[in-house]
């Protein structure tokens, strides 16, 4: 089972759940960190590192001995890696590639008429394993001023391993990285705390997870702040509020030690744990 953890904006205690949720399962089990822009999974974890592997990503390359300039890997390109500027009365042009917008998806070699595009790798980030006792730690990191995450988090997820139980620590928000993040989730959390911004944006979450046919429920994280409507709200929309994580100072000392909350307050794994049973009978 894949049970990924998200959230509709950053600071709810996306980390803090899925971290306590991947130590209180038993068994076989997987946590992979694709907040790759920003890991910390591995600060609560303190896994030892095993392996390190580079990931790149291919990028195109114009021989301009064969271009002849006339801009259908500019038009094919949907993401304008590539702008082609004609000659002019005789002069040679200029075919111009920016690789932090390339997708790596190889149209413009596909279609070049002249088959004067070739492909070349460029290093994005890493993807480093690790474990933890008996839990298999993943996660990815990207290259300082990169500005795709999605390519290095297929990365990460390259390395799941369906016979254990995965937990998916996704990045916060709602765009194209945490989609990436939860396709092909069995199981979604959401975790969200009890104020309008957190309210706000635990709404466009669900909706992206209504749009993607995923099971979702939600986790409260410092409950007691704020009000209570975002309990009205998940009652209403018949979402399930699996378990509440109360505000509390101490729990907020220990995470800045970087001590994980079920360590720090072992009565919540068993809150963990009901929470998990919840998760596996809306699976089925």
């Amino acid at each position: 089972m894949i049970i990924s953890v998200a959230s509709g904006k950053g600071g709810t205690g996306k980390t803090t759940v899925s971290t306590s949720l991947a130590l209180s399962l038993k068994g076989d089990v997987q946590l992979l960190d694709c907040d790759v822009e920003e890991p910390n999974a591995h600060i609560f974890i303190r896994p030892d590192i095993l392996e390190k592997e580079t990931v790149s990503v291919p990028v195109p390359e114009i021989d301009e001995r064969k271009c002849v300039y006339c801009g259908k890997c500019s038009e094919v390109c949907a993401y304008n890696a590539i702008a082609v500027l004609a000659g002019q009365e005789g002069s040679g042009g200029k075919a111009l590639v920016f690789p932090e917008l390339c997708h790596g998806c190889g149209a413009c070699m596909y279609f070049c008429p002249e088959s004067a595009i070739s492909e070349r790798y460029r290093e994005i980030g890493v993807v480093e394993t690790g474990t933890r006792g008996a839990l298999e730690f993943i996660h990815g990191k990207l290259n300082i001023g990169e500005a795709m995450a999605p390519p290095l988090i297929r990365a990460v997820k390259k390395k799941i391993n369906k016979e254990k139980t995965v937990v998916v620590d996704a990045p916060p928000g709602t765009t194209c990285p945490v989609i990436t993040s939860i396709t092909g989730s069995d199981y979604c959390v959401l975790v969200t705390e009890p104020t309008p911004f957190g309210l706000n944006d635990l709404k466009l979450a669900v909706e992206v997870l209504d749009e993607m046919l995923i099971p979702f429920g939600v986790i409260v994280n410092r409950a007691g702040l704020g009000d209570d409507k975002t309990y009205s709200y998940c009652e209403r929309e018949n979402i399930p509020v699996l378990m509440n994580i109360p505000f509390k100072r101490e729990i907020a000392e220990a995470y800045s030690r970087g001590i994980p909350l079920v360590e720090s307050f072992p009565e919540i794994k068993d809150e963990m744990l009901m929470a998990v049973d919840k998760i596996k009978e809306a699976v089925g």
